[in-house]
């Protein structure tokens, strides 16, 4: 596929249909995702993947509440859609390599001070990673939908997956087969897509 088409076609998608996915093509996610660039080449990231049934509903078990589903809630329908998917990679920074390769001697820097950097590269930086899981979905005839785990549910997702202490997931990506229902649509189908007139300014704010 033309990566201008992958660029077009990539979206959130959020149900998917019951055919399984091919685990070379989880590989080739992967392996995109560590090509994704890095301060200092610091590749302060990994990667999570559940893309077995058991593996893939502790997940949820885990970072999801307890939810009446015969209700007829919003967040029940996401839910609902969203377990359908039959992979899930979880995308975790690293800020230790950070901190340790800038106090390496051909960075200058004599210690791991934090305050050094301007934004948290290690975030950034995996969030590229999972980017390129994401346009690697497209390119495979996918679907995939990147998503936030709740603050009061990442304790025991640590817990339940034996996540190190200085690993910290930046959300995760629900990857399948994608479905035409209509219902699996999310804000893009409610919002516009703001156009490069609109927020690209040349020269000068305003410009």
């Amino acid at each position: 596929m033309e990566f201008r088409e992958v660029v077009r076609r990539r979206r959130m998608v959020r149900k998917y249909d019951d055919r399984p996915v091919d685990p070379a093509v989880v590989d080739r996610m992967l392996e995109h995702a560590v090509h994704a660039p890095s301060a200092g080449f610091s590749q302060g990231w990994a990667f999570l993947r559940l893309d077995s049934p058991d593996d893939v509903d502790r997940f949820w078990r885990v970072t999801t509440p307890e939810v009446d589903w015969s209700a007829p809630l919003t967040l029940n329908g996401w839910l609902q859609g969203m377990r359908t998917a039959p992979v899930v990679v979880v995308p975790l920074s690293h800020k230790g390599a950070y901190l340790d390769r800038y106090a390496e001697p051909d960075k200058g820097w004599a210690d791991r001070d934090e305050a050094r950097w301007p934004a948290p590269y290690w975030h950034i930086d995996t969030g590229m990673a999972a980017l390129l899981i994401l346009q690697t979905a497209v390119d495979e005839g996918l679907g995939a939908c990147f998503f936030g785990i709740p603050p009061d549910r990442i304790d025991a997702f640590r817990e339940e997956f034996g996540i190190p202490a200085d690993h910290s997931p930046i959300g995760a990506i629900t990857v399948g087969h994608r479905t035409d229902d209509p219902g699996s649509a999310g804000s893009a189908a409610q919002r516009p897509r703001r156009t490069p007139d609109e927020v690209v300014h040349h020269g000068h704010w305003g410009g």
